[in-house]
């Protein structure tokens, strides 16, 4: 019930940074650290031309940085104890730090410039209100006013908790008749972001596999597994628009079972902070059916190395 509970919080903890961040500025052109949900939620603005440097915290530390200083990093982890985050630290003169726990490792340092806390209280389960808080301040900070979709997520908190319990339910059919093979999660531009983010709470939660990738990565191979496979969309009207219908046609007559969503009150620019909501609760519900009682077993919710 925790994780539920956390859900339905959303939308009073997204009014919340959303007008608290409205006028803080984020700088473009550096790198965006991050790990899990934090690196996802940066993906969201990349793939839609923002001018940012995404990098996963552990490549950008052991490959990219090459241990050489920059002047100015983006760091983000909501928890603020991320190991591979913490580590990055070091290898800027200054950075900003985003993250929900003010009292922790990542905002110790002599190097920090600047906090942006995400004042989405206690999260006990998978990334929820953290990860759209982090959607919001990223949004406010680099300039693109996420309030349109702010709002849209008050009036169909109901919508997305009916979608979410009804795919979950046909899912876990599929799972119990095994006529299961897997689940793609499938997303084009700034939804990229929202596919990864998806299947990292579901597969965490629901301790079954789940991958997101793009449209056009979905394409290029792994759509030969079609048969008995989950495929779920999230459409937006945007360019990729009519390849991925004439795609997903494709793949259902091959036997896949193909769910999709699409939030047509919000502009494919800003679905990334509504169009994940519908897959929260689907993971939820899943994990429910499935008697799923603790989100964490194998680890913890921060991995620390």
């Amino acid at each position: 019930m925790t994780m539920l509970k956390e859900i339905r919080e959303i939308p009073d903890k997204a009014e919340k940074i959303l007008y608290s961040t409205k006028n803080i500025k984020l700088p473009t052109d550096v790198p965006y650290i991050g790990m899990g949900s934090s690196y996802y939620a940066i993906l969201a603005m990349y793939y839609q031309g923002i001018p940012i440097k995404p990098s996963r915290a552990s490549e950008y530390y052991n490959y990219l940085s090459q241990r050489k200083i920059k002047d100015l990093g983006v760091l983000i982890s909501q928890s603020g104890r991320s190991s591979e985050v913490i580590w990055c630290r070091d290898l800027f003169k200054r950075f900003y730090a985003i993250t929900n726990i003010l009292k922790s490792p990542l905002c110790v340092s002599t190097n920090l410039e600047r906090v942006f806390p995400l004042l989405a209280g206690t999260e006990v389960s998978s990334s929820t209100k953290t990860y759209i808080n982090t959607l919001i301040t990223l949004y406010n900070g680099l300039g693109v006013d996420p309030a349109p979709a702010v709002e849209t997520l008050r009036g169909k908190m109901y919508e997305y908790e009916k979608w979410g319990n009804e795919i979950a339910g046909l899912i876990y059919e599929l799972i119990i008749t095994n006529h299961y093979k897997g689940c793609y999660i499938i997303g084009n531009g700034p939804n990229i972001g929202t596919v990864h983010q998806a299947a990292h709470i579901l597969s965490e939660s629901t301790k079954y596999p789940f991958i997101g990738m793009s449209v056009a990565e979905y394409d290029h191979g792994p759509k030969e597994t079609a048969k008995d496979s989950v495929v779920i969309v999230i459409q937006s009207d945007g360019v990729s628009y009519r390849r991925t219908n004439k795609l997903f046609e494709l793949v259902e007559n091959a036997g896949a079972n193909v769910f999709h969503y699409e939030d047509k009150d919000v502009h494919e620019s800003l679905s990334p902070i509504t169009s994940v909501v519908p897959l929260m609760f689907m993971t939820y519900y899943l994990s429910k059916l499935l008697k799923i009682t603790k989100p964490f077993t194998v680890g913890t919710k921060v991995t620390e190395v």
